[in-house]
């Protein structure tokens, strides 16, 4: 039953922004290298494999916390299409009524031209049980949604089961299934 360390990469400009990143290769912001830096990854996980999504803010996350990621493009982000680069509110202000539906899909919304939460649940679950052994992954906020709903249940409609807060790992264990071991860990400052 391997055991798997999920957390997010540090905050980048398009984050603090509020804009939608999906795909497009935005790097860490100074105050996410900087917090990211200072991040460590629980004892229990020292010596575990450690991975990266493919894009550039992941993999300086890593990097930037001490860690030599192997790249894999199971955890990349979900691919928001043509949401890309837009605020979450001026996709709703603009879409009206068929965005909201849309949205009320949970696990099945799609952005023009994008995937579905399942579609990135299921890419991620795959990648998790080639890895096969314990993993610290440096991915991101959709990866771990999704995630947490093949754990959990959760059809993303309404509010997570957890918040999943910034700065924190989360611990999934996968056997026949996947299970929310613990949610929420913190990153270990350096002392």
């Amino acid at each position: 039953m391997p055991d798997f360390l999920l957390l997010r990469h540090a905050a980048t400009d398009w984050n603090e922004r509020g804009l939608i990143q999906g795909r497009a290769d935005v790097p860490l912001s100074p105050a996410g290298r900087d917090a990211a830096s200072g991040w460590r990854l629980p004892p229990f996980a020292a010596g575990w494999t450690v991975v990266a999504s493919p894009l550039g803010r992941a993999r300086e996350t890593a990097e930037a916390m001490g860690l030599v990621p192997r790249l894999d493009p199971a955890f990349i982000e979900m691919d928001w299409g043509a949401s890309e680069g837009r605020t979450l509110a001026e996709l709703r202000a603009e879409g009206g009524e068929p965005f909201a539906a849309n949205e009320v899909r949970g696990l099945d919304f799609r952005s023009e031209n994008g995937e579905s939460p399942r579609e990135v649940g299921a890419r991620a679950l795959e990648g998790l049980r080639l890895l096969g052994g314990n993993s610290a992954i440096v991915t991101h906020k959709g990866v771990i949604r999704a995630l947490l709903a093949s754990a959990t249940g959760w059809d993303m409609r309404g509010k997570a089961p957890v918040r999943l807060l910034p700065g924190t790992a989360h611990h999934f264990r996968l056997n026949e299934g996947l299970s929310l071991v613990q949610a929420n860990i913190p990153l270990g400052e350096v002392s």
